[in-house]
């Protein structure tokens, strides 16, 4: 059997220790070398990270605090019975974590983040602190109108720190820019989809993690480094079946979840883990003379789906059969975060969905800082069985 490459390794190496610092030591050393830079952090699950790079900025996702660190200070501003996510999120914020970040954008996700946007403009975290709500219209004169008057909000409160006016030639940079990041992670999961006992599911998420907390420019050198790596041929298949995770990614899975299903037998072909850097579907067009509505135009037409978006026109669990069918895959393993109020009511659509596709499916929920995966690996290991013996 050949070994991965020793390169491939190192650079696995360097995606995890990057997507994992809370200090977001690359993202402030990149700011310290010069005045005009700023850093912009967001909550997921996804913003038009290119208008922030067109500013002279970047865009830092801030994901939680996992398991890699104590909460005491943020469960006095949050009830017990929410997700863990923004309880780890204000502790980070009262912990200094986030200093030097210049503003924070939190999408609509649900009700706990609209809170959370609140409670930083209480502790003065950031010169700005917005609530970046999507439109749940999707025609372009209502739902695009709205949704262009919020970017151009947007970029007004970053243009107030740096006084950096975003022209249509760097707007469309940034643009092709973000578009090759998703290129080459579409092409990480088409070759995992072939092969993907060459890489594996928690690699692939730090991977892409890593690219939340750094410049587009060094994303993009990695993992056209890696696409060409992973291409050769090493490792050795296993007698796993193949999985979509779907939750609706907000709050962060533990590594150790992750590992558990793969270790019961299961290929992750495809999930929403990070579901922000997979958002667009396609590409947004670059050459555009008008940039901006480029990607209202994109948001509308090319979203994927997620809880935190109304898309009665064009059903998710339609969308998810079709992304089992398109992955080969066995079945669907359906893990949100406990209390995740969107998840958990969009889940009995999708598992109808399922059902009336012929597609088999379990059930779990977690927190990001569980940390015991016995029950869960027992569920994915009965539920990889049970497909290999009987369907």
């Amino acid at each position: 059997m050949k070994q991965a490459p020793e390169r491939l390794t190192s650079l696995l190496d360097e995606c995890k220790t990057l997507a994992f610092d809370l200090n977001f030591t690359y993202a402030k050393q990149w700011k310290a070398k010069s005045k005009f830079r700023i850093l912009v952090g967001y909550l997921p699950i996804y913003v038009p990270r290119e208008i922030i790079h067109a500013a002279n900025g970047m865009a830092v996702g801030i994901m939680g605090v996992g398991d890699r660190k104590q909460i005491i200070k943020g469960d006095a501003y949050y009830q017990s019975y929410i997700c863990h996510l923004p309880r780890g999120v204000i502790e980070m914020a009262l912990d200094d974590n986030l200093n030097d970040f210049d503003g924070f954008l939190f999408p609509s996700i649900c009700d706990c983040v609209r809170n959370l946007s609140g409670m930083f403009k209480l502790v003065k975290k950031g010169k700005f602190t917005r609530y970046f709500d999507y439109p749940q219209n999707f025609e372009k004169h209502i739902g695009g109108t709205f949704y262009l008057e919020l970017l151009e909000t947007v970029i007004a409160d970053m243009f107030k720190i740096n006084d950096h006016k975003i022209i249509t030639a760097h707007l469309n940079n940034s643009i092709a820019l973000y578009n090759r990041n998703r290129e080459l992670i579409e092409a990480i999961y088409d070759i995992r989809d072939e092969f993907p006992w060459r890489l594996s599911a928690v690699d692939v998420y730090h991977i892409i993690r890593a690219g939340m907390v750094i410049n587009v420019e060094k994303h993009n050198e990695m993992l056209a480094e890696i696409v060409d790596l992973i291409s050769e041929d090493f490792g050795e298949p296993m007698d796993n079946i193949r999985v979509v995770i779907s939750g609706s990614f907000c709050e962060q899975p533990p590594i150790g979840l992750i590992k558990s299903i793969e270790m019961a037998g299961c290929y992750i072909v495809d999930d929403d883990f990070m579901l922000g850097s997979r958002w667009i579907q396609g590409s947004v067009d670059e050459t555009s003379h008008d940039p901006l509505n480029a990607i209202v135009d994109a948001f509308l037409t090319k979203s994927g789906p997620s809880s935190a978006i109304y898309d009665v026109g064009n059903p998710k669990s339609a969308r998810l059969v079709k992304q089992v069918r398109k992955r080969n895959a066995d079945g669907v393993i359906f893990c949100a975060a406990s209390f995740c109020d969107p998840a958990l009511l969009d889940r009995p659509d999708l598992q109808k969905g399922c059902d009336d596709a012929g597609i088999a499916h379990i059930n779990f929920q977690f927190h990001e800082n569980t940390g015991q995966f016995k029950v869960i690996k027992e569920q994915a290991g009965t539920f990889s069985d049970s497909i290999k013996l009987w369907v």
